[in-house]
């Protein structure tokens, strides 16, 4: 009976040292891709992002967004010249964990806290 408790409390110790890495501020500037699925087929699309507009090259599309940072991991991105009520959603967009040139991101519509979506973005360059 002692063996099993000493084992749950060194995974205990061991875990809540773990950290997430986030190095957030690595990632507001740059050249990006990013890969969804549309129907089931994969998709690649790429956008070049500053402090605070962001530009997104999709298929034959090309969109301009602006970008307002609530905090080095956590940003609103709103489309400057919106098609439709649903374009004119602003997306909150939060950096969950970051890597060497990958970060994994949450986004859902501003104030949906049901319909959260979740992808990963690499950096392929820097600006």
């Amino acid at each position: 009976m002692k063996y099993p408790v000493l084992f749950l409390l060194c995974f205990l110790m061991f875990s809540s040292c773990y950290q997430t890495e986030r190095n957030c501020s690595d990632f507001k500037t740059g050249e990006f891709e990013f890969t969804y699925k549309i129907n089931g087929e994969e998709k690649t699309s790429r956008f070049v992002r500053n402090d605070s507009i962001e530009v997104d090259y999709y298929e034959s599309e090309i969109d301009s967004n602006t970008v307002r940072w609530i905090n080095d991991c956590e940003f609103i991105v709103k489309k400057i010249n919106p098609k439709s009520r649903n374009d004119a959603k602003a997306i909150h967009m939060k950096i969950l964990t970051t890597n060497k040139n990958t970060y994994l991101f949450e986004y859902s519509a501003v104030g949906d806290k049901k319909n959260k979506q979740k992808g990963t973005a690499t950096k392929i360059n820097d600006l």
